[in-house]
């Protein structure tokens, strides 16, 4: 994800879009341009001051702008906070980021300063979080072109899984063996959603592994190139493995140790090459013209 500017929206631009463009000024720095606004511009919320100068930001320079004040063609990201309010409208072709969360100043409610603190700490600390992705996203290395999305899970029995998975995926399997059945579904999408650990048990943690098919060896050898160049972790460098399904692989970690596998099936030529003893043969740059 490219942007060099951002903007910040809710309806009063008094609390989250403030305390958005507060905490996004010490995120990304000189890096990225940052406003805030709304379409009915009030004041900074004392408690959305307060709750920054929490965690180390002065709130002084902060004020309510108008969203009309606005030149859309300095902005290339726009990001909403409203949730139950209609959120104002923003003229150009940014992008847009829909991050509806409540107003943390519920003014109808009967709260203790204390009690609508820590409403504001809530969203402050939300809004954290989203921004962390998002500066991760800024910096992300150029990505892989995957032609596959892999996935393999792990059950109790196999027969009353393939009927299942028959079901689910509305394919017949392709081949199964008695340890495996494998389903190859080329109209499947995927909605593929990564949950921070936050302690609690799961009972659907029977993940086995993760990949990604791409384009041959030298895309296996590139996607080691480029994991090396962005700092992730490798579990097992590039090779080819002839033993099992003969394949071109590359095993990365995921930063939460989860297991990847970045792989491309043999071509004909290639499985002709296979040695007698199927030892996996490493990878180098030097590999990728085959």
């Amino acid at each position: 994800m490219k942007f060099s500017s951002i903007l910040f929206l809710c309806v009063a631009n008094s609390a989250r879009s403030q305390m958005a463009e507060g905490l996004a000024r010490r995120r990304f720095g000189d890096a990225v341009t940052v406003q805030s606004a709304g379409s009915a511009p009030s004041r900074v919320n004392p408690f959305a001051v307060q709750a920054l100068n929490e965690v180390g930001i002065e709130a002084g320079s902060l004020w309510s702008k108008d969203v009309a004040d606005i030149d859309p063609g300095s902005v290339d990201l726009v990001v909403t906070l409203c949730a139950e309010e209609s959120c104002p409208v923003f003229l150009g072709t940014a992008r847009r980021l829909s991050w509806a969360m409540p107003d943390p100043d519920r003014s109808g409610e009967s709260l203790t300063d204390d009690e609508r603190l820590a409403q504001f700490r809530q969203t402050r600390d939300a809004i954290s979080a989203r921004l962390e992705v998002l500066a991760a996203l800024l910096d992300a290395p150029q990505p892989l072109r995957p032609v596959e999305f892999h996935a393999s899970v792990r059950v109790p029995e196999l027969a009353p899984a393939a009927r299942f998975y028959s079901w689910l995926l509305g394919v017949e399997p392709k081949e199964w063996t008695h340890r495996y059945v494998t389903f190859v579904s080329p109209a499947l999408t995927t909605n593929f959603v990564v949950l921070v650990s936050d302690g609690l048990d799961l009972h659907q943690d029977t993940l086995y592994h993760l990949g990604v098919e791409v384009e041959g060896r030298s895309a296996v050898i590139d996607a080691h190139e480029r994991a090396l160049d962005a700092g992730f972790f490798i579990h097992k460098p590039a090779r080819t493995t002839w033993r099992g399904t003969p394949l071109h692989e590359l095993w990365l970690k995921d930063p939460g140790g989860n297991l990847v596998e970045v792989y491309a099936r043999l071509s004909p030529e290639e499985l002709a090459e296979m040695p007698d003893d199927r030892e996996p043969e490493f990878l180098s740059a030097g590999d990728d013209t085959k």
